[in-house]
């Protein structure tokens, strides 16, 4: 699915202001973004607490948008027909985060929504070499996930370039997207690597303009 187009942008809400967020999802589809993430954290699989199913659906009428939701939660199969229900889009779930991927991507796939698959730091990409044939969407966390604001980690991009080659090899079109310490210096780095979506938060949160936030990723 490499082409030579601009990546797409998925504002992470994460850097939001959480007391506007109807407002905030609105502003980034005006600004040009092209799905709107939803980062789901649970305290347990990652140090944070962030929102549930709720949050989600009330933020669905705000947005035309595809919601990108990312569950950093474990277990993670007893909530996917929630988020479903709640407007998600796609649904990307850890590989880390239960013993059975391929079960919990048979019960996304099943509920209709699209299904991806997220790989933390110290997990190789070879990880997902059965699971090819079920996904439409894989996620390098080039940061440990948790919170927003940390540093990319030059190491992903190396995994980045093999997920790349294996998505290739697998036939079926598949999204790679990349979060975690993405802005206009590292996009590139993301983006030669092999991957097509870029999910940012202060990238775009952080910025005044929204709009010159997100054009500055697509053309960076």
């Amino acid at each position: 699915m490499k082409e030579n187009t601009s990546p797409l942008i998925a504002p992470s809400i994460l850097a939001a202001d959480f007391a506007r967020l109807g407002e905030e999802v609105a502003a980034i589809e005006k600004a040009g973004a092209d799905w709107v993430h939803l980062d789901v954290m649970d305290g347990h699989f990652v140090p944070n607490i962030s929102f549930g199913p709720a949050i989600v659906k009330a933020l669905r009428p705000h947005s035309t948008l595809p919601f990108d939701v990312h569950l950093m939660i474990e277990p993670v199969d007893p909530y996917l027909e929630a988020f479903a229900k709640a407007g998600a889009d796609h649904i990307t779930i850890h590989a880390e985060a239960g013993p059975h991927l391929h079960r919990s991507l048979q019960a996304i796939k099943a509920l209709g929504v699209k299904a991806g698959v997220s790989l933390c730091p110290a997990t190789p990409p070879e990880m997902l070499s059965e699971v090819m044939d079920m996904i439409d969407l894989v996620l390098v966390m080039s940061v440990n996930p948790g919170f927003g604001g940390q540093k990319f980690l030059r190491s992903q991009v190396r995994k980045i370039k093999t997920l790349r080659s294996m998505i290739a090899e697998s036939g079926h079109p598949i999204h790679l997207a990349v979060d975690g310490g993405i802005d206009a210096e590292t996009a590139p780095l993301a983006t030669d690597a092999g991957a097509n979506v870029l999910i940012a938060g202060s990238a775009v949160y952080g910025r005044e303009n929204y709009a010159d936030a997100i054009k500055a990723l697509k053309s960076a």
